[in-house]
Formats: C-alpha cells, structure tokens, sequence
C-alpha cells in the first residue's frame, strides 16, 4: 500500500516500460481488427451487388467494437505519457482530423447506402465506403511513421510508403477475413488477391527498411540489429504462410499468418521507437512518463479493465465466428 500511494516509486521497477508497451499492443490490436475491416472495404469496390451485401453483413456486428481499440490507444497514451499525446495531436493536428473524416466517410457510406431505393445514391455511398477503406488506413500508417520517425510533416517519403504499406496489409487481412466468413465466387476471389496482396506486401516491406536504412541514418544501427532481423525474418515466415494458406484455401490458416503479419510489423514499429517515446521531441520513456502515484493508480484500475474488455472481444469474435449467410445487411 505504501508503495502504491508513494510519489517516489513506481508499483514496479519496470511499470514504464509496461506502459510503453500497452501503448504498442494498443496500437497492434487496432490494426489487426480494423485492418479486417479496411481490407474487406477495399475488396468490397470490385464485388457484385449480392457479394457487397454478404460483405456488409460479415462485417456488421464488429466493426463499430473494432474503434474501441483506436480509443484505447489514445487513452493509454494520454494516461502514460501525456506530453507525448498533446505533443502528437498539436504537431499533426491536420493529420488527425484527415484520419477522422476519413473513418467517418466510410461509416456513412456503409450506413446511407441503405437509405434510399436509388441506384445513383447507392453508387455514390458504395465509393465513399471505398474511398474511406482506402485513405483510413494510409493516414494512419503516416501518421504512426511521423510519429516514429520524428518528422515534424506528414509530408515526407517515409511516412508516404509506409502509409501504402500498411493499405496492403489490411488487404491481406480482409482477404482472409472474408475467406472464412464467405463462400463460393467471392472466397475464390479473395483468395487470389490474398496471395497478390502478401506478396506485395512483403515487397513494400523490404522497401520501407530499404528507405529507411537510406533516409534515417540514426536509424541504421537499429535497422541492422538482431531484433530488426528476427522481425523480418518472422514476416518472411508468416508471408509464406499467408500465400501457401491462401493457395489452398486454408483460410483459418490464412488469419493467424495475416495476424502474424501485422503482430511483426507492430513490433517492428516499437523496435524502432524504443527507447524513445517521441523523437521529435527528444522525449525518452522515462523523460516522459507521469509521476509515480498517478501511474501506480492507473496501473491498478487498467489491471482490473483490461482483461473485461479482452474477454468481452473474445466473445463476440466467438459469437460472430463462422460464416456469414448470403443476406441482406
């Protein structure tokens, strides 16, 4: 209790850290389960109008829920390192209003194409969905390489091709999504871009650390370590995986690789930023964490959070696992 309630000393030694690292599992959550979301949007632009129906009901009871985790790293972020949060959103403020318009784009366009019996409002609802599954996930890869990489401007080569990298992968991820929750014409097709999307992105993979290597010289040593080349080893790996799974129409196989993708690239992400929190602002984690005693309460009441809202995410996965029938959403 003493120590609880102490402003000298943190609960543990390594709580910092801890909380570093919900900020990166946070993030990681995020784009593996909206990623589904995003990539289906994507596929969703060459699919007939009864596919788009099958589409808009796989992805109905979850993707609202999905969000829950971008507000959880905001909320992390903020409860840990608040410096870096008010940080992050002043210097790319732009940026962030882009990625909620961008979001909110494509919720309309899923939600107002419904609304009228009228072939041209259902053209134009279908490409603002289209349009928002594409640029969400971008802004938000260039938002997350600003961050990382400490460039005051989202306007810069790194951030751009990471941006494109991360539109790739949550195609792979939709594209096994939809495999296990769809059938016929439609999961033949997934499948295909599945495997072109994997492999493309294992290519723009290698192409961000190529730039980066090149662009970021204070990066180069961590580029060159043995965690760095572990990671992309493990994308490697689960890149195989992913086209070998969607070659033969393992699509359960195909999530847990495609899972096994964006876990890598998170962690390659949080390779990159460690021991810093925000570059741009030469602010280390223990530059910028809160003081012990708000931290050690927070820690104590994310203790008891956590693990409800993970179960309450196990669940409804669990509740809305096997495949989808063709209906009408």
């Amino acid at each position: 209790m003493t120590r609880l309630l102490s402003d000298s000393a943190y609960l543990l030694e390594s709580l910092p850290e801890i909380w570093f690292g919900l900020v990166v599992v946070a993030l990681g959550v995020y784009l593996l389960l909206d990623g589904f979301d995003f990539g289906l949007g994507i596929l969703y632009a060459e699919a007939t109008e009864s596919e788009r129906q099958t589409m808009l009901a796989a992805f109905g009871p979850v993707w609202k829920a999905n969000e829950v985790w971008l507000v959880l790293f905001g909320t992390v972020l903020f409860a840990g390192f608040p410096a870096v949060y008010a940080n992050l959103l002043s210097r790319h403020y732009l940026l962030v209003f882009a990625i909620l318009f961008a979001l909110a784009l494509r919720g309309l366009g899923s939600k107002l194409r419904e609304e009228r019996d009228d072939e041209e409002w259902v053209r134009f609802w279908d490409a603002c969905f289209v349009v928002g599954s594409i640029t969400s996930p971008f802004l938000l890869g260039v938002f997350v390489a600003s961050w990382v990489l400490g460039e005051p401007s989202a306007l810069a080569v790194g951030p751009f091709v990471v941006g494109l990298t991360i539109v790739v992968l949550t195609v792979v991820l939709g594209a096994a999504f939809l495999g296990v929750k769809t059938d016929g014409e439609l999961r033949a097709r997934v499948s295909r871009r599945g495997q072109l999307a994997t492999a493309t992105y294992l290519g723009l993979f290698v192409l961000t650390a190529v730039v980066l290597y090149g662009r970021y010289p204070e990066l180069q040593s961590t580029l060159l370590s043995g965690s760095t080349v572990a990671v992309v080893a493990a994308s490697v790996a689960f890149g195989a995986g992913s086209i070998v799974s969607f070659s033969r129409a393992w699509f359960r196989t195909a999530v847990v690789a495609a899972a096994g993708l964006a876990a890598a690239f998170v962690v390659f992400v949080g390779t990159l930023l460690y021991p810093w929190v925000d570059p741009a602002a030469t602010l280390t984690i223990t530059d910028a964490i809160v003081s012990p005693l708000p931290l050690n309460m927070t820690s104590i009441v994310a203790a008891i959070f956590m693990p409800v809202i993970v179960g309450y995410f196990v669940f409804l996965y669990s509740l809305f696992s096997g495949p989808t029938p063709a209906t009408s959403y």
